[in-house]
């Protein structure tokens, strides 16, 4: 059964280790030294929940419902949009500082909502643990389908956390405003990448629905 796990934890991590919306705002919490644990957590229980889901059936919903497909998808092109224009606007904005000031007194529950829309709203999410992750392990038996789950939900675990660690302990590097604006001219630009992709996916699946 390692085999399985294995296989699971591999597979997670090269669907996880991609710089994505989850990974900016985990390495930004890490940065500001502000949740960064209580954020990771969160990442690894959405995506404990968003895996079990893919691989224990969640995926067939998805994979059967083309209007749902879309509709994930075009409501995540939209909010990728959005994400890339806020870290764009904060990297090109005249005042670095006080932005990173700012940021600094997000709350407790702001954050917790802004890792929801990160997690909950990324289309990519959705298409790595229903269609990656649910097409492949969906077609084990029970036993190792249990394995391979567990390997996917460790290699979360690792990442995250050591992804918000690793960046509270640079943090004195990476927080000063020239470091700040190459991060989110990078995270923006990589959000805006990632919405032209999935734009393109929606066109053709669009076109495949009134074909």
């Amino acid at each position: 059964m390692l085999s399985y796990y294995f296989q699971g934890l591999m597979l997670g991590a090269a669907l996880i280790l991609p710089l994505g919306p989850q990974n900016a705002f985990v390495m930004n919490q890490g940065i500001r030294r502000q949740f960064h644990i209580m954020t990771a957590a969160l990442c690894t229980l959405s995506d404990v929940l968003l895996i079990c889901a893919g691989i224990f059936g969640g995926s067939a919903l998805l994979m059967q419902s083309p209007w749902l497909l879309a509709m994930v998808t075009w409501g995540g092109v939209a909010f990728l949009l959005w994400y890339g224009f806020g870290a764009l606007k904060t990297a090109f904005g005249s005042k670095m500082e006080l932005a990173s000031a700012e940021a600094l007194r997000q709350g407790r529950w702001r954050i917790i909502a802004t890792m929801l829309a990160v997690t909950w709203l990324n289309p990519h999410v959705y298409l790595d643990t229903f269609v990656v992750l649910g097409s492949l392990g969906g077609q084990l038996d029970a036993e190792p389908k249990r394995w391979f789950a567990l390997g996917t939900v460790s290699a979360s675990f690792l990442w995250f956390f050591s992804l918000a660690l690793l960046a509270a302990w640079l943090a004195p590097r990476l927080r000063t405003a020239q470091a700040q604006r190459v991060i989110n001219t990078l995270v923006g630009l990589v959000m805006w990448f990632i919405a032209f992709q999935l734009a393109r996916e929606g066109v053709h699946h669009m076109q495949g629905l009134f074909s």
